[in-house]
């Protein structure tokens, strides 16, 4: 027993008061924390839309790692700002007692007006869409496609939790454009890539 603790005791000497654990014990049971106060099962309806907003995150963020394309990774970086923002307010309860600390993860009008000028400018390169187009192409190409479901997975389990808690509605107008926007981006990468599309 000593020898525990004098590991333990060492082991503080090098976390410094802002250190922060990975690992806490907290949720072994099953359940989560939610910002702002209250737990909830890991399985809950609000746990799942914003694990899904985090899933989202990733996969933009591999698309983006995936043969690097300067004009289509600028719009998809502050997207990856934006999903931050919305797995925070799907994870807090009450969005009036956080109010100060939600205070940067608002999403503007301005931002869904910035979405859609870029799915503009990307079917301004486009040829006209008359068949559905089967996901892949190049590398960069299917990993948006790959973004693109897991958007519409997620906007599917923020509506689901909308049935039940009041969700702000820019959240539901966000994905759905997002998810049109990621389509866009995927024919636009095939088409700088020099790649045919195939459709059905």
């Amino acid at each position: 027993m000593p020898r525990v603790a004098r590991s333990a005791d060492r082991q503080s000497r090098y976390l410094s008061p802002m250190t922060l654990k990975i690992y806490t014990r907290t949720g072994d049971e099953g359940d989560t924390g939610l910002f702002g106060g209250g737990r909830v099962s890991k399985d809950h309806p609000r746990v799942v839309a914003y694990g899904d907003i985090d899933e989202l995150n990733a996969v933009i963020g591999q698309a983006r790692s995936v043969e690097m394309m300067p004009r289509i990774d600028e719009v998809l970086a502050p997207i990856q700002r934006d999903l931050f923002s919305i797995g925070a307010l799907l994870a807090t309860p009450d969005l009036d007692k956080m109010r100060e600390q939600l205070a940067k993860a608002l999403i503007s009008d301005e931002r869904i007006a910035q979405m859609e000028q870029s799915i503009d400018d990307g079917e301004a390169e486009l040829e006209p869409l008359k068949a559905f187009i089967m996901p892949g192409g190049t590398p960069k190409a299917a990993a948006l496609h790959v973004a693109r479901t897991v958007c519409r997975r997620a906007e599917r389990a923020v509506i689901r939790l909308q049935h039940d808690v009041e969700i702000p509605q820019v959240v539901i107008i966000y994905l759905n454009r997002l998810s049109d926007l990621l389509f866009v981006l995927a024919r636009v990468a095939n088409r700088r890539a020099g790649a045919g599309e195939v459709t059905w």
